[in-house]
């Protein structure tokens, strides 16, 4: 179907005229029976009002410790979401793809809000499928698509036809592809330009890649930055807490090293909050950060800015680990299995093991299809790509990942599972230095580890 978006943000502010007369209730109809004139209606709006209400990343369902998050999306945050298009290059002749849900920032935000400021015309699909992305692109004459989480590499997933560069997509925005990915996506799909982008519904930072450097969510602007104060600050993983100095105050991370990204809350870049919800609200919010009294939004984000003032993103907090005093990164250790041969997917995470500090590595793989899993080309892999702190000690053969409503891996029910061959009935490995490979875990082995006969 076809939506055919006129171009102007007062349309928009018609449309919602109930969600901002009454108290967050969002209702998009016609408001002139109201009795109330347009220029009354422009008048009665501020950047401070509340425009919708969003479910942020990973948050669309209920989660095991209660309740979702909401989050409360003014109009500056919408207006603001509104020129990602414009700065990655969208035309008002473009025809934008969206295919992810509407619940989310994503697609409603960066896709809807984006199409409607640039005034062009959005194809929505209801689901996400691979095997029709690229015929629905041909068909509509898509020249602009979205992408989030696993979506670019389920395209890459697909088998090869002679015709799969034949399509007129020029750019794509999204965030959360792999460099692996990305590379193999323009190698196979044609000269897109990615712009791979960091931003969180309630947050008050984000970047965008307008260069097309594979691997990096932006870089650092003298601009940006004044008008949104951010920083990287040393975060200890096993505390999961900023680290202080003896004034109280965090500690600025150094170029090239990994730290807690955290954004000044500011009249000009402001955190609303999360919808009845004071305490998540409260949990966001770091004081004295750089300077007593000082007040900065907690993003739970690990990035880093490399020497060429590039930002990367690194991994969230919670899924970084601590094994052997050190620290591990989740997605560099998925990206270096996913380059084995018989590995399509590789979720990756720590698990507590019994006498030892911190969390050891294991994984959650998908197999291609028609492979079986090859334990000495997997053992060659991690011992030649990664050090011995951060090679997956312990590997889960799954059938099938539980995802998000926008294509992010679970990993809370794996970590609580662990490795126990007695409690997961599917089939588990375990890295095994003196044989050079990974042997199937035994009830033995298990038993072995937990005695600490087992060297870790």
């Amino acid at each position: 179907m076809y939506l055919k978006i006129i171009h102007s943000y007062r349309l928009g502010i018609k449309l919602g005229l109930r969600a901002l007369l009454r108290d967050r209730i969002i209702i998009f109809s016609p408001c002139l029976n109201q009795g109330f004139d347009l220029e009354t209606i422009w008048f009665l709006v501020r950047f401070s009002n509340h425009y919708v209400t969003c479910c942020p990343r990973g948050t669309n369902k209920i989660s095991r410790i209660g309740l979702p998050k909401a989050a409360l999306v003014t109009h500056e945050r919408v207006w603001a979401a509104s020129f990602i298009q414009a700065v990655s290059g969208v035309r008002s002749d473009d025809v934008l793809y969206i295919n992810l849900p509407l619940y989310h920032s994503a697609g409603f935000l960066v896709g809807l809000t984006g199409a409607i400021e640039r005034g062009l015309t959005v194809v929505l699909k209801r689901k996400f499928s691979a095997s029709q992305f690229w015929e629905d692109c041909r068909k509509h004459n898509v020249t602009v698509m979205q992408y989030i989480g696993e979506t670019m590499r389920y395209l890459c997933n697909t088998p090869k036809k002679d015709n799969e560069r034949d399509h007129k997509v020029r750019i794509a925005i999204g965030n959360g592809v792999r460099s692996d990915i990305w590379t193999e996506f323009l190698n196979r799909f044609g000269d897109i330009a990615i712009r791979e982008l960091y931003a969180a519904t309630e947050g008050n930072i984000g970047f965008i890649n307008y260069t097309s450097k594979i691997g990096v969510v932006g870089r650092v602007n003298f601009l940006h930055r004044r008008m949104f104060p951010y920083t990287l600050i040393k975060f200890d993983i096993e505390k999961e807490e900023p680290v202080r100095n003896s004034n109280g105050l965090c500690i600025k991370a150094a170029k090239g090293e990994t730290g807690l990204l955290v954004g000044k809350i500011t009249k000009y870049s402001p955190f609303v909050g999360y919808a009845g919800n004071n305490q998540q609200t409260e949990k966001k919010r770091l004081r004295d950060v750089l300077q007593k009294g000082d007040l900065y939004f907690n993003t739970g984000d690990l990035l880093r800015i490399d020497e060429q003032n590039f930002v990367q993103f690194q991994d969230r907090v919670g899924d970084t680990f601590r094994w052997k005093g050190e620290n591990v990164a989740t997605t560099e250790v998925a990206d270096i299995l996913t380059m084995v041969d018989c590995i399509e997917e590789a979720n990756v995470y720590g698990v507590k093991v019994e006498g030892h500090e911190g969390r050891i590595g294991m994984a959650a793989v998908k197999l291609k299809e028609g492979k079986e899993f090859e334990g000495a080309n997997t053992f060659s892999q991690v011992t030649n790509y990664l050090p011995t702190y951060a090679r997956p000690r312990f590997i889960r053969i799954q059938s099938s990942f539980e995802m998000t409503g926008t294509f992010k891996m679970k990993k809370v029910s794996l970590v609580e599972d662990g490795f126990n061959p007695a409690a997961v009935h599917d089939p588990l490995y375990f890295l095994d230095p003196a044989m050079k490979t990974y042997v199937p875990l035994t009830e033995e082995i298990y038993t072995s580890i937990n005695n600490r006969e087992i060297k870790l």
